[in-house]
């Protein structure tokens, strides 16, 4: 008894020694993050799975709220002095993120200082494009990818009798109307992300003009463009068929996303990332498929613009603490990784071999609407109307954006009439951006 007491006090003192020895000591790396559901659970398992792989660094994932709940915070623990080491922004805060003279460390000199294995051109360039400089230094690292898709619920289909998923909008809104006579009364067809769906989106895909510059991504001083002929006569569309709910608006974040997953919307276009949700919640058989495209307009469909975020490194960090950030980032760029955080979250492969993998497992055979918006990014060659965007303010760009389409949706503007006013109300906020952005 008295040997068995003697060996539990040594092995508490050698624990407490051990405890406090420096060489155990473990340098924390915080990663705040914006993923909420299925995709927070891919988030912790990665952190999970990079802990349990070495001994020197601890990765904490935090959620802090939507996209730009997590980039505000970001902003202000920057300057408050207590910034995390990774934090999560989605890609419409690029340019805001790029401005942040000092409150980031580009990734490309965060792989060259800490001499961690990285090559640019692992990565497929329709992703890394919107994050790199014009010289193509990647700025951020990115992590989850998607595009904008469409959602279908095919009970919902085979119940109006319509006999094949639509491929144009005309024929989206003609099926639409058959759902609503099927049943389906509160809502024939719907979006989320008002401004990514109806203006972003739909202008690459159609190869016309967001903003000059080829929509920022050449130069601070460009000008909004999208009080075009195609975008008013989508708005326009959409007003009239709101009127009977044949359209029926779902926001201007992604919160009405639970009306496909619920049954209520039967067509919903949302982003590629849903697919999660989609999984574990849809009570029917479903499916996404390529965006719809206007049939009379040349050339149509191009090619769609990613959506999704990437991680960047913020500045003020110790060496030791940044050899970790590196060690993580390459953790991710793994081909075996990156096929995981694709099967799982349905996020798109960013390296060239994770793509090539998951094609050659046979992956897509099985499930087609994971190669969706891959192959709508990669549908043609960019063109300067959709290798991307980078506006400043966009967070609040978007808000305006939002704001005058829900005014025509309400029947207080036309289409002409919000659009026009989203564009000068848009410019005068851009021209605002250049004054105070740092160059």
């Amino acid at each position: 008894m008295t040997t068995m007491r003697h060996l539990g006090l040594g092995l508490a003192a050698s624990t407490l020694i051990a405890l406090a020895t420096p060489a155990q000591a473990v340098t924390e790396i915080q990663w705040w993050h914006a993923m909420t559901g299925g995709n927070n659970q891919v988030v912790v398992k990665l952190a999970e799975d990079f802990n349990a792989s070495q001994s020197e660094y601890k990765v904490v994932p935090t959620y802090k709220g939507g996209y730009a709940d997590t980039m505000n915070a970001g902003i202000a623990a920057f300057r408050a002095g207590n910034a995390p080491h990774i934090i999560q922004v989605f890609e419409v805060g690029t340019a805001t993120m790029m401005a942040a003279t000092g409150a980031v460390k580009p990734v490309y000199k965060l792989m060259q200082e800490t001499g961690e294995k990285f090559d640019p051109n692992a990565y497929l360039p329709a992703i890394t494009g919107y994050y790199s400089t014009s010289k193509g230094e990647m700025l951020s690292f990115p992590f989850n990818s998607s595009s904008t898709v469409m959602w279908v619920n095919l009970d919902a289909l085979k119940k109006a009798n319509i006999a094949e998923i639509p491929k144009t909008w005309p024929q989206v809104f003609e099926d639409a109307k058959k759902l609503k006579a099927a049943g389906y009364t509160t809502c024939g067809f719907s979006n989320a992300w008002a401004t990514w769906v109806n203006l972003e989106q739909l202008s690459a895909w159609h190869n016309v003009p967001l903003a000059s510059k080829a929509n920022g991504l050449d130069g601070f001083d460009t000008v909004l463009e999208f009080n075009g002929p195609l975008q008013i006569k989508h708005l326009q569309t959409l007003i009239e068929l709101q009127k009977d709910k044949t359209y029926d608006y779902s926001g201007r974040t992604n919160t009405g996303e639970g009306r496909f997953t619920s049954g209520e919307c039967p067509i919903f276009l949302t982003s590629s990332g849903f697919f999660g949700n989609v999984k574990s919640q849809a009570k029917f058989n479903w499916t996404n498929a390529p965006m719809p495209y206007y049939p009379d307009v040349k050339g149509a469909p191009q090619n769609s613009i990613i959506g999704g975020a990437s991680l960047w490194v913020m500045g003020g960090k110790k060496p030791e603490e940044y050899k970790g950030v590196a060690k993580f980032l390459a953790f991710l760029s793994d081909p075996d990784r990156q096929v995981y955080i694709h099967k799982a979250s349905g996020y798109l492969p960013i390296t060239k071999a994770a793509y090539a993998k998951a094609k050659e497992e046979g992956f897509y055979k099985e499930q087609p609407y994971l190669e969706t918006p891959l192959l709508e990014l990669t549908n043609k060659p960019p063109t300067e109307n959709s290798r991307g965007l980078r506006l400043g303010n966009m967070v609040q760009l978007r808000d305006v954006w939002a704001e005058e389409i829900e005014q025509a949706l309400a029947g207080k503007k036309s289409a002409k009439e919000a659009l026009d006013a989203a564009v000068s109300r848009g410019n005068t906020m851009l021209r605002q951006f250049e004054r105070t952005a740092v160059h």
